[in-house]
């Protein structure tokens, strides 16, 4: 299995992007890759009966304002990966936060974001949904990373969520690189299912033994708590486990703009005390 040869970090300057940041440095040093800070100045349109006595004064305010925040998120770029010896790349780009950050996604192996804080951001802010449609939109495994931070050695102590669906095993693929470097991997089976669409006679032996052909010693566990959400169940089990990496599918969909993802996913993406790599 290849390692991620080029990683894309958003870069903004949210109080937890050096958190960020400094998980996407670990990453790529750890696979000796392409690091790419994007940073996007989102553009601002004036509604109509405003444009002709105030736009032009509006327009510059709007410029300053975003010229400042994309100087503030090119210094933490640069101070995040001084002395890292990486190959690096700064890409500052004027256009929609989603669509550009899911365009540049679309040309590396990996892409990094941070989750959302409720405490902190705008609710009206397209990066305050920029994980949830980048799972379903993007094509490339979404590293979310909380906006507590966390800490080194990411991906050392795995928990993988499978249920046999074709979004878990997606996701395994796309965490194999990390899964072959990692110290120690659970599969955690919740509620699972038998017959033709589950999981065999011991639910999750079969995702073992696939991941023991990559040289991946993971060991399986399932459990029933059909009164419990898998979200909340997932991330028991994580800090149970000390885990520091959650590994999953997304489910959902995405159509027309309109978001639609599974409760579970939901669930992680705004309760997530763990970095968690998602895949669709």
């Amino acid at each position: 299995m290849m390692g991620f040869k080029d990683i894309l970090v958003h870069v903004d300057d949210a109080r937890s992007c050096p958190a960020r940041l400094a998980a996407a440095v670990e990453l790529a040093r750890t696979f000796e890759a392409h690091l790419i800070g994007l940073h996007v100045r989102k553009r601002f349109e004036f509604p109509g009966v405003v444009a002709p006595g105030y736009g032009g004064e509006l327009s510059r305010i709007h410029e300053d304002y975003t010229a400042e925040a994309a100087q503030t998120a090119q210094s933490l770029f640069d101070q995040a990966v001084r002395g890292s010896g990486l190959a690096v790349e700064w890409r500052d780009v004027l256009g929609d936060v989603i669509d550009t950050v899911a365009l540049h996604a679309r040309y590396a192996d990996l892409v990094i974001v941070g989750q959302s804080d409720a405490d902190t951001d705008d609710l009206g802010d397209d990066r305050h949904h920029l994980a949830d449609h980048l799972v379903l939109d993007a094509g490339t495994p979404v590293l979310v990373i909380p906006f507590i931070g966390c800490p080194a050695g990411l991906g050392r102590k795995v928990l993988v969520a499978w249920n046999a669906s074709r979004e878990a095993k997606r996701a395994v693929g796309d965490a194999m690189p990390i899964l072959e470097k990692s110290q120690s991997v659970k599969i955690l089976v919740v509620n699972p299912r038998n017959g033709p669409s589950g999981h065999g006679d011991i639910a999750g032996a079969d995702i073992c033994l696939h991941l023991a052909r990559h040289g991946v010693s993971a060991v399986c566990e399932s459990l029933r708590a059909p009164d419990v959400s898998v979200g909340g169940m997932l991330l028991s089990r994580a800090a149970d486990d000390g885990a520091d990496l959650l590994v999953m599918g997304a489910y959902g969909r995405s159509r027309l703009r309109e978001l639609v993802l599974g409760g579970a996913t939901r669930h992680i993406l705004y309760h997530m005390t763990i970095p968690v790599l998602l895949s669709h």
